[in-house]
């Protein structure tokens, strides 16, 4: 077997040993960035994130990936304690005290804050919330576009929005966690994950599409991750012409697709090699790679038009 790697495999970066780390308004080196133990996060993973990425000075697409953060925090009673410029002013200050410009990925992370004792009940953090941003020198390696990402179905699924919606990107993972542990024994990259009705749905870390005869589809959006990149995808397909659809399929579209490719803010679109030891299609990817020059000049207008 080959050495497994994932879509978040970046180029090593020695700028990345020295970086300040945002913690509550307070600048640190990565070895000093510190949260308490008695963190929310830290103790029950209650708190909600949200990637983004930095080109040429200007955070992509950053009032869609604000509409998702603050509507999730909103959802579970979580006080960000300031407004979206005030979110961008810590995120341009991060990038600043770093001297980055570009080719940077960013992981913003708030949490409900300190508790004053160690049990559940949201009342315990009383201190306000924890506000942490982590930004690194940050460039996918080019074997992600040569050799693409081997999926493996596995058996964990995306819950139903009653147990915890999959539109929360919330510091509880172990449920995408325990779906890449299975993909990983079972000789893949990472897991394709299925709906509650047994129907195709994402990745334990992206959202998944398929091509199928110059089609592009995707699942329902019911019980996935409401990717900025997979709606940003959508979009220029359809300002484009290539038909797009959100739509219930099985493995078994998947199995005979001539493209599969995954979507996110790190990797935008990343080739899918295999999915459960099936070869998907041949290494030409038209469709993907007509979609990825479309996405490229979107960031590009989109950088263009902050930066004017």
């Amino acid at each position: 077997m080959t050495d497994t790697h994932t879509t978040h495999d970046a180029l090593e970066d020695p700028r990345n040993a020295d970086i300040k780390i945002y913690v509550n308004g307070d600048l640190l080196h990565r070895d000093d960035a510190k949260v308490s133990v008695y963190d929310s996060g830290f103790m029950l993973g209650d708190g909600m994130w949200e990637g983004l990425r930095l080109y040429s000075g200007q955070w992509a697409f950053f009032e869609e990936h604000m509409d998702r953060f603050f509507n999730s925090c909103k959802s579970v009673s979580l006080d960000v304690g300031m407004d979206e410029a005030g979110i961008l002013d810590a995120l341009n200050s991060t990038a600043q005290a770093n001297g980055m410009t570009s080719d940077v990925h960013c992981r913003m992370m708030l949490t409900r804050g300190v508790k004053v004792k160690p049990f559940q009940h949201p009342s315990l953090s009383q201190s306000g919330p924890t506000l942490v941003i982590i930004l690194e020198h940050s460039k996918p390696v080019n074997s992600l576009q040569s050799a693409g990402i081997r999926l493996a179905t596995v058996p964990q699924v995306r819950g139903l929005p009653m147990s915890q919606d999959a539109k929360y990107n919330s510091h509880s993972k172990l449920n995408c966690v325990i779906a890449c542990l299975q993909a990983e024994q079972a000789g893949a990259d990472e897991g394709l994950m299925l709906d509650p009705h047994g129907f195709v749905n994402t990745t334990n870390a992206c959202n998944f599409f398929i091509v199928r005869r110059g089609e592009v589809w995707t699942s329902t959006g019911d019980y996935c991750m409401n990717g900025v990149t997979r709606q940003k995808v959508i979009d220029l397909c359809r300002a484009d012409g290539i038909p797009v659809f959100e739509k219930n399929y099985s493995l078994y579209e998947a199995y005979g697709a001539d493209e599969a490719f995954l979507t996110g803010t790190f990797g935008a679109q990343t080739p899918v090699a295999s999915i459960d030891g099936k070869p998907i299609g041949t290494m030409e990817r038209p469709i993907m790679t007509r979609i990825q020059a479309l996405y490229k000049q979107a960031i590009a207008e989109y950088v263009a038009s902050k930066s004017a």
